[in-house]
């Protein structure tokens, strides 16, 4: 298979990861009348952990202390991303949060620029920031207070956008040296360890009534299975075959399939207003990926 292909395929499951974490939100707000927010996290990394690893059981041969150096990096920066989005979303409103979340869409390529010491040039950082307008055309309503207040939760909400950027970006550097799939279980189970010692610190007594519920035990196998091992398997192996700053783009469709998902299946109104926000959105990654230039390139 050609370098060609494999970037669209890679590219591909991105844009899978996003569908699936669009989904997520409505897993999500129908979980948390049930369960904690931390405990939530300490589930789903516990079950994506140890589901990642019975099935590449084999690829753990390779661990050795540097892969659990970054392991354990990859973890703490994944943990704290989420329980800052969470706890955040508890002092802000959600379309402050969904819309400061996406902050590292622009901050990938701004902190990716003295890493690796190259530009990425500036249709990036337009492309980035089209691609926030969008999302705040999405999430934002006409009742919004105006974006330059920053309370308690807004600050929370900025810090998640910070460490979902450093995890990007260190993914990507990892991922040049090492197995992808290993470095996922090591930060999934690093995550967990994080989440259930949070957990009992903030959320306080194991929710014994939650993990009887049904209901919950379903939500929990999604956010585990698929909204976490699956969709951060295909984002680590994805950033090793797509630009960084290109990843960060498709994956701020989550926002996308988010509002999508909520339309459906919670009958929420589509206004013209969040249509004009995905075509934004879409315009920005074409932007960042082609230029608009679609001429052959000239192989090296």
């Amino acid at each position: 298979m050609n370098e060609k292909r494999v970037s669209f395929f890679a590219g591909a499951g991105l844009l899978l990861v996003a569908c699936i974490w669009g989904f997520a939100f409505v897993v999500v707000k129908d979980s948390l009348d049930y369960i904690g927010a931390i405990y939530m996290l300490a589930f789903r990394f516990s079950i994506a952990a140890a589901a990642l690893a019975l099935i590449f059981v084999r690829s753990l041969k390779l661990l050795n202390a540097s892969y659990w150096k970054r392991g354990a990096i990859l973890g703490a920066l994944l943990f704290f991303a989420y329980a800052l989005q969470t706890v955040g979303c508890d002092y802000t409103t959600a379309g402050k949060n969904a819309f400061l979340t996406t902050v590292y869409v622009m901050l990938v390529p701004l902190f990716g620029w003295p890493l690796y010491k190259k530009f990425p040039g500036g249709h990036v950082f337009a492309a980035a920031a089209i691609s926030l307008l969008g999302i705040g055309l999405l999430a934002l309503s006409k009742s919004e207070s105006s974006l330059l207040s920053i309370n308690f939760g807004d600050a929370l909400t900025l810090g998640c956008g910070v460490f979902y950027a450093l995890h990007i970006l260190y993914t990507a550097k990892c991922n040049i040296r090492y197995d992808p799939i290993v470095l996922t279980v090591l930060q999934f189970f690093f995550a967990a360890v994080f989440s259930w010692i949070a957990a009992f610190l903030f959320d306080g007594a194991f929710p014994v009534a939650a993990v009887k519920n049904t209901r919950v035990i379903v939500s929990m196998l999604y956010l585990g299975l698929f909204s976490t091992m699956i969709s951060f398997a295909l984002q680590n192996v994805g950033l090793k075959y797509v630009r960084s700053s290109f990843a960060a783009l498709l994956l701020s469709f989550e926002s996308v399939f988010g509002v999508l998902f909520s339309t459906v299946l919670l009958h929420e109104r589509l206004t013209s207003r969040m249509i004009a926000g995905c075509t934004l959105i879409f315009f920005a990654v074409i932007l960042a990926e082609t230029k608009f230039d679609f001429r052959p390139k000239e192989r090296r």
